[in-house]
């Protein structure tokens, strides 16, 4: 028989609450590196996919650079063929101007030359009085 007094209960106890204790500890400490190596996993894909992402947002990025800048030409290009036609138009339009000008003195000078071709042939149909 086996008797077990008071204290041997106790250390007992102690025994088994001390190695349930360590059991605890020893799997916290097992989920804890578990978790820890799945979180490292974790930031290392997060790490990685931020990297792709971050270099495809900048080669995005300078090909709308790029873009952008060839805009900025073939507007410096249209600003300059605006600037082109406006210092041709008013010379156009003078030479027009002119052009007008002139017909309608050819025309006033025809519109004369017929009245005095009138104004003859009325004499010449006038009997003499």
């Amino acid at each position: 028989m086996i008797q077990l007094t008071i204290t041997n209960v106790i250390f007992i106890l102690l025994a088994l609450i001390s190695g349930f204790a360590g059991l605890v500890k020893i799997i916290a400490v097992l989920f804890e590196r578990s978790m820890k190596r799945d979180l490292n996993e974790q930031f290392n894909l997060q790490k990685v996919a931020s990297d792709a992402h971050h270099h495809q947002v900048n080669a995005r990025l300078g090909a709308l650079d790029s873009a952008m800048k060839d805009d900025a030409k073939q507007w410096l290009r249209v600003e300059r063929e605006l600037l082109n036609l406006k210092a041709e138009m008013p010379v156009q339009y003078v030479r027009r101007e002119d052009y007008i000008r002139g017909q309608s003195v050819l025309e006033a000078k025809l519109d004369g030359l017929v009245i005095k071709l009138e104004n003859v042939q009325l004499r010449a149909q006038q009997p003499n009085s």
